[in-house]
């Protein structure tokens, strides 16, 4: 007998349908002959043995016969433990222990133990965009898996916990409505709640300059580069830069679950992501982890930050290979990765923040300490970082050391708080103007050039500001174009309709600092 199931597959952030075919013979062999066709990786292959223990301690005995499973179609590499589910259940639909006859309304996703319980899988909030894309109503999964599903709307959505919970759960549909009330979240609660943040600006003395150059990077999604010796507070700074990003919108959120739900690192009691990815690998990771691969590519550190923030802590000690693969993605906010097999294509419109010391010792123009690299030694150091990464970075600062009376006297520091509500203000008035213009962007630093000269008209003496600083910095096309998007998040800051010359002329001297050491 045949009987047929619909599961998922996950290829980049998005799943494919997948029909699970399973032809139960009936003929009573000596020993399970058990085939797996449709291009099936190990874990696939492995499958028999785990449904055939799930059923059994299930409680349903199935005498030894010949099975067959296709996984269609064909062409398409099947990989995962996630089909486990369907295929038991086809199993038994073909042996007769169902009182369904089919299942066509249900789409079936969930890994099997062998006492038959139902264990999470990566990917559910792909693979319900796909059953709400598909039309089809149903969703069974994993209950550790039903929060990230049910964010989307338009799909009921039915946690199990077993194998059996699912047999009870089919044998009970009447006329094709299930008899059982779906998972619900309410996706309006999670993105309302107050974020709360362990880290504050509050705790950061002195340092003003390099809190206000925060601000603007954090108003825009601006990169920004900060230079300084050791102890002078860069990591201290880019750790609290979280705490005054604009929050999530829900298109937003969906686009970060996503990737977090592929790459396995979703939070399952969360459902859905509802404060924008801070992301720090350490300077040891490899140029596969930073972008992405695998022989079916998975995403990279800057697809898990994308809508959020990656930190770069001591930027000259990451392999130059490794921050080179990063050009593309800070230019074109994706990332594509071909293998033999499939090429696939990862967002990652993440904003940079950097840091690193300015010579090998920490300590060039420290005005406490000597430093004692020689010139040579100091243009290698700085050398690591190249020219065509820079120069995609809006903002570099210097992050001088804190003054004793300033660490420990004065007033309380600016908290986050505050800077925040600038911050979110600024955000609005840039959606409220690219809603006006009807532009899909969310963000000044995603705008492109066209946009650019769209929303940064210049007035005589600003435009005589900026070419007076091109040329005498020799500053390219490209920092061209950054300057005038910095420039439009400051004057955004202030609530100003136009670019004045003091919005430029911050913009322009946030680009200054390079000329310093890479000259």
């Amino acid at each position: 007998m045949l009987f047929k199931a619909l599961s998922a597959a996950v290829y980049g952030i998005d799943a494919n349908l997948i029909d699970v075919e399973v032809d139960y013979s009936g003929v009573v062999a000596e020993k399970d002959v058990f085939h797996t066709v449709g291009l099936p990786d190990a874990a696939v292959r492995e499958s028999r043995d785990r449904v055939r223990a799930a059923i059994k301690n299930s409680g349903y005995t199935i005498p030894p016969t010949f099975i067959t499973i296709n996984l269609a179609p064909a062409d398409l590499k099947k990989e995962g433990s996630g089909f486990d589910l369907p295929i038991a259940i086809g199993i038994l639909g073909a042996y007769g222990a169902l009182r369904v006859d089919n299942v066509e309304r249900f789409l079936l996703v969930g890994e099997l133990g062998l006492d038959g319980s139902v264990r999470a899988v990566p990917g559910m909030l792909p693979v319900a965009i796909l059953a709400r894309e598909k039309n089809i109503p149903n969703l069974i999964l994993p209950a550790a898996n039903a929060a990230e599903a049910a964010v989307v709307e338009g799909v009921n959505v039915y946690p199990v916990a077993s194998l059996l919970d699912v047999i009870d759960l089919l044998n009970s549909t009447v006329v094709g409505q299930v008899q059982r009330e779906p998972f619900r979240v309410k996706t309006e609660e999670l993105l309302g709640e107050l974020q709360h943040f362990a880290l504050d600006f509050k705790d950061v003395r002195g340092q003003q300059t390099a809190k206000r150059a925060l601000e603007i990077s954090a108003a825009g999604s601006h990169n920004i580069l900060m230079i300084g010796p050791p102890g002078s507070g860069k990591t201290m700074l880019a750790k609290r830069l979280p705490s005054i990003l604009a929050p999530l919108t829900f298109e937003e959120a969906l686009e970060t679950t996503k990737i977090h739900s592929v790459a396995g690192v979703l939070d399952a009691s969360a459902g859905l992501v509802t404060q924008r990815p801070f992301r720090s690998p350490h300077h040891t990771i490899s140029d596969a982890g930073l972008i992405g691969g695998g022989i079916v590519p998975r995403p990279g550190e800057v697809s898990l930050a994308h809508n959020g923030l990656l930190f770069l802590d001591e930027l000259p000690e990451f392999p130059r290979n490794v921050l080179e693969v990063m050009r593309q993605p800070l230019e074109d906010h994706s990332v594509t990765i071909a293998r033999a097999s499939m090429s696939l294509s990862f967002p990652a419109r993440f904003m940079l923040a950097a840091a690193m010391n300015p010579c090998p010792c920490g300590y060039f123009n420290d005005k406490s300490r000597e430093c004692m690299c020689t010139p040579p030694m100091i243009q290698r150091y700085v050398a690591k970082i190249s020219g065509p990464l820079l120069d995609r970075i809006d903002i570099h600062i210097e992050v001088p050391a804190v003054q004793y009376k300033e660490l420990r006297g004065g007033a309380a520091a600016e908290g986050s708080a505050e800077i925040r509500s600038r911050v979110m203000a600024a955000r609005e008035r840039q959606r409220a103007r690219f809603r006006k213009s009807g532009d899909k962007i969310f963000s000044n630093a995603q705008m492109s050039t066209r946009q650019v000269r769209s929303h940064c008209e210049l007035g005589p003496d600003a435009e005589r500001l900026l070419e007076r600083a091109m040329q005498q910095q020799g500053l390219t096309a490209r920092a061209h174009d950054r300057i005038l998007k910095v420039a439009r998040t400051v004057a955004d800051l202030e609530g100003a309709e136009n670019l004045a010359v003091s919005h430029l002329a911050e913009a322009i001297q946030y680009r200054t600092l390079d000329r310093s050491y890479w000259a």
